[in-house]
């Protein structure tokens, strides 16, 4: 039947383009889709039409429609592509890794947005990233060869991350430009330092995945053998394998040496606010319900990425964002100018505290001390630790709350890769509302879970794994680690897009 699942993937793909087209076409004027080509960067201004063309790729219907593109296609070569290519480029792929970090190290993004849509040859570029390099402190000043140049660039032009114009010419693309900081190339050697100040943090977050964690990345198989694969790690962290230490990876952080690291962290934080559509932080809970000058606790929230979001847009509302001191001292200076208004009028306020440790009261100007705040918001939290050290966490959070204290958890949910017969079984057994039996319609013919659409959010399951022996969950692996704190959930929302979800849980 392999030729009817063919047609049945080429029917998906046909109708998510009609799809696509219909919401563009129905604009006044009509609009077409962004082209792969033509970068966009977020930093410059755009014609009316520009901006709309990409507004709309983040609405539901489009965002929905692109998800059953991407996992048919990614679905059809998986069952026509030769296998053994296929071997090929998944065991090399760590050349990828390797070469996005040198992109990224060497402001080959903002190198090209310079050389405008004509590109730049392998000559020029190798010219001005020697210039950039030369004035950076103890830099060597060894010689690029623009040949060897123009093969690192010609394989990511062959995965579309950046443009071949003609032989040996490159310029940026759409991809390219998302992993752009906007930094002139005189900043950048003037300040490299502030690189990342004032981005998305999407840079940053290339730079620490593929610095920080690519070498652990690398010892994931010999750790997992040596005592990983346990229920609880028995041969402690990756780190250790790595990079010699026995530090767990934030302490690893905090050391001397590593203050650079620590910055690029934060920013990094910002940049995963791009697995998320910014309605979905501002529409996954119930924040309009919360009354005037109620406080939010932001739980390990780092500089305040999220935060900042939400009380932007709910005026009403205090952040008090919670993390380790070495995070709470460089918080501020990391966001530059941008809201200051909220940090000057302390509608967002940072405040040292260990979540380990039981919740001391915060000052929030213009409220006073608040021992139970009206929330606390956990981002990102939770994915980073075993079941064991997350149920304490949430634990403490409980002991703290009041009869009406909120838990609002924003993490993935991860579906099974198969059909769940028993979800509705589940559900009703369970205090858990995320539980689905599939993302696809009944009789299609793509992977219940989207495959290739959400394939993301399960190398970032396994990300955890090797770095923290921690996981992102199942609707169920959630709602029991809740219930065993104290905490009942209420409600889930799935993220427009991904598998990211808004889980309000209430005290029990």
């Amino acid at each position: 039947m392999t030729f009817s699942e063919l047609r049945a993937l080429h029917a998906v793909i046909g109708q998510a383009i009609d799809d696509i087209e219909r919401v563009y076409k129905t604009q006044d004027p009509p609009l077409d889709y962004p082209s792969l080509d033509v970068p966009y960067y977020s930093g410059e201004k755009h014609s009316p039409e520009v901006e709309r063309a990409e507004e709309l790729k983040l609405t539901p219907a489009v965002f929905a429609a692109a998800n059953q593109l991407v996992a048919a296609c990614g679905q059809l070569t998986a069952t026509v592509h030769r296998p053994f290519f296929q071997v090929v480029e998944v065991v090399m792929g760590a050349n990828l890794v390797g070469l996005f970090q040198l992109m990224e190290q060497l402001h080959i993004p903002e190198i090209l947005r310079e050389g405008g849509p004509e590109g730049l040859s392998t000559k020029d570029i190798a010219v001005k990233i020697e210039e950039v390099r030369a004035s950076l402190p103890g830099a060597k000043g060894v010689p690029i060869d623009p040949a060897k140049l123009g093969h690192i660039l010609r394989v990511l032009a062959t995965y579309h991350w950046v443009r071949e114009v003609t032989p040996d010419v490159f310029a940026n693309n759409r991809l390219t430009s998302t992993i752009d900081t906007g930094k002139s190339l005189r900043e950048l050697v003037t300040s490299p330092q502030k690189k990342y100040d004032g981005t998305d943090g999407v840079a940053a977050f290339l730079g620490m995945i593929t610095d920080d964690l690519f070498k652990p990345a690398s010892y994931l198989s010999e750790w997992l053998t040596d005592g990983g694969l346990a229920a609880e790690a028995t041969n402690g962290s990756i780190l250790k394998l790595a990079y010699n230490t026995p530090l767990k990876h934030w302490d690893w952080l905090e050391l001397p040496g590593n203050e650079h690291r620590l910055a690029r962290f934060g920013h990094a934080m910002n940049g995963t606010r791009s697995w998320e559509v910014t309605e979905n932080i501002l529409h996954g809970f119930a924040w309009k319900k919360l009354p005037k000058d109620s406080v939010v606790v932001d739980v390990g929230g780092g500089i305040g990425s999220v935060s900042v979001i939400v009380a932007e847009e709910y005026p009403d509302l205090r952040f008090a964002v919670q993390d380790r001191e070495a995070v709470v001292t460089i918080a501020r200076e990391s966001w530059g100018t941008s809201h200051a208004n909220l940090f000057d009028t302390g509608r967002v306020t940072f405040h040292v505290q260990d979540f380990f440790e039981e919740q001391h009261p915060v000052q929030v100007p213009g409220v006073g001390i608040v021992a139970q705040p009206a929330a606390f918001l956990a981002r990102g939290v939770l994915h980073d630790w075993p079941d064991r050290e997350a149920t304490k966490i949430l634990s403490i959070l409980r002991h703290a709350a009041g009869p009406h204290t909120k838990l609002l958890i924003v993490d993935n949910l991860l579906p099974y890769a198969c059909r769940d017969d028993n979800s509705t079984a589940n559900a009703s057994n369970t205090s858990s509302e995320g539980v689905v039996e599939s993302l696809v319609p009944e009789g299609s013919p793509l992977l219940p879970n989207l495959g290739k659409a959400s394939a993301n959010g399960y190398l970032m399951d396994i990300t955890m794994l090797s770095l923290y022996d921690a996981k992102e969950r199942t609707p169920l692996e959630m709602d029991a680690i809740t219930r065993a704190a104290g905490w009942k959930i209420t409600q889930v929302k799935r993220a427009v897009g991904s598998l990211w979800a808004y889980i309000t849980a209430v005290p029990v």
